[in-house]
């Protein structure tokens, strides 16, 4: 683009120095086998790099395909032109006229501004073509900005997913370490509950032992007593048992019964009778 662009300039330097015509139609050459060159070029890069896809044909501009029909008209009248002067040539030639000499002096004079203006239109083509191509870059550097944006949105995401993995890994990771840590402090502390507990169960069960082995002691001792106690009782029941079964063994005249109740009735009331003094004190 900047060859072709200052290929633009000198032609119109040239132009406005007051060259003639064919100098233009050489600039046109130029540009046409320089452009030639710079496609031949891009067409050997892009056989060395791998095409990554096939890109669209770019739009023609309307007034390129303006400047060419106009071109291409100027130089069919052009051609026309050059036919007609060499047949007045030719006849100029032939008759050695004046009226033929002055048609091929009016030809040429034809020819000479049919080819200025062919000229003038193939440089309006070459700046048509040259804006066009201005436009055509813009465009392409557009799409290859979107491209790239595109392609940056997609690495963004990719890479976003992979640092939100990797953050949940690193996340699941610590999160797993401080579970694991109250599960153990929890696992502690439920484990001196139990042994708290065991042993408050354990001294609680002493305690119920000791006071179930004092009960039983204390049963036993009851137990001990009334036997104790039972025992004379049976004793003097069985003598009882024995002196009536000896007695009604006994053959004869029963023997009288001892006074001795009575007896100590007497006493008593003598004590009773005998005894001076204070008398003694109600209940």
């Amino acid at each position: 683009m900047g060859s072709i662009t200052a290929v633009l300039v000198t032609a119109f330097i040239q132009q406005q120095s007051g060259n003639t015509a064919s100098t233009l139609l050489d600039v046109l050459l130029l540009i046409s086998e320089r452009r030639q060159g710079m496609a031949r070029v891009a067409k050997k890069k892009a056989r060395a790099k791998r095409a990554v896809r096939a890109k669209a044909p770019a739009a023609v501009s309307p007034v390129v395909t303006k400047a060419q029909n106009a071109a291409d008209a100027a130089t069919k009248q052009l051609d026309a032109q050059l036919d007609r002067v060499a047949k007045a040539r030719a006849r100029a030639q032939k008759s050695n006229s004046a009226a033929a000499k002055n048609a091929l002096t009016s030809a040429n004079a034809k020819a000479r501004e049919l080819r200025a203006k062919t000229a003038a239109a193939k440089v309006d083509l070459a700046k048509a073509k040259a804006m066009d191509a201005v436009r055509q870059a813009e465009e392409a550097a557009k799409q290859k900005i979107s491209d790239m944006a595109s392609s940056l949105s997609a690495k963004a995401e990719k890479d976003l997913a992979a640092a939100l993995k990797a953050f949940e890994t690193r996340w699941k990771k610590a999160r797993a370490k401080a579970v694991a840590k109250q599960i153990k402090s929890a696992e502690k502390k439920a484990q001196a509950k139990v042994k708290s507990a065991a042993k408050k169960a354990a001294t609680k069960a002493k305690a119920l032992q000791r006071k179930a082995a004092a009960k039983a002691r204390a049963e036993a001792k009851k137990v001990a007593k009334k036997a104790a106690r039972k025992a004379p009782k049976k004793a003097a029941k069985k003598a009882a048992a024995k002196g009536t079964a000896k007695k009604s063994a006994r053959r004869g005249r029963p023997k009288k019964a001892p006074a001795k109740k009575t007896v100590g009735k007497k006493t008593a009331a003598k004590k009773t009778a005998v005894r001076r003094g204070r008398p003694p004190k109600s209940a």
